[in-house]
C-alpha cells in the first residue's frame, strides 16, 4: 500500500474513533437530560433550542470551512434521534407512574 494513503487513512480512523466517543459522550449527557425532562414533565422536543443550536453550528461549520448544510443535516439527524430517546423515556415514566 501507498504509505502516504496509509498515514491518511490512519490519521481518519483515529478521527472516526473519536467522533464515535464524542458522540458516546453526547449521547450520555442527553439520557441525564431526557431523563429529568421525563420526571419534570417536560416536552421531549425543544424547537426553539434546536433552533439556536442550528443556526449556531452553521456559523460554525463555515468558520470551519465545513459545509453548513451538511453540519446541519448532521445534527438535525442527532437532535431526531435526541428527540426519539426522550419520548420513549417519558412514555417508560408515564407507563411506570401508572403502574
Amino acid at each position: 500500500m501507498d504509505e502516504t494513503l496509509r498515514r491518511y487513512r490512519e490519521s481518519i480512523d483515529n478521527i472516526d474513533a473519536a467522533l464515535v466517543f464524542m458522540l458516546a459522550e453526547r449521547f450520555k449527557i442527553t439520557k441525564a437530560v431526557g431523563e429529568h425532562k421525563a420526571q419534570s414533565a417536560l416536552p421531549p422536543a425543544d424547537p426553539d433550542r434546536e433552533a439556536r443550536q442550528v443556526a449556531r453550528l452553521r456559523t460554525l461549520a463555515v468558520d470551519a470551512n465545513l459545509d453548513p448544510d451538511f453540519t446541519e443535516k448532521f445534527l438535525r439527524f442527532i437532535i431526531d434521534e435526541v428527540i426519539r430517546h426522550h419520548e420513549q423515556m417519558r412514555a417508560d415514566e408515564a407507563d411506570a407512574a401508572g403502574a
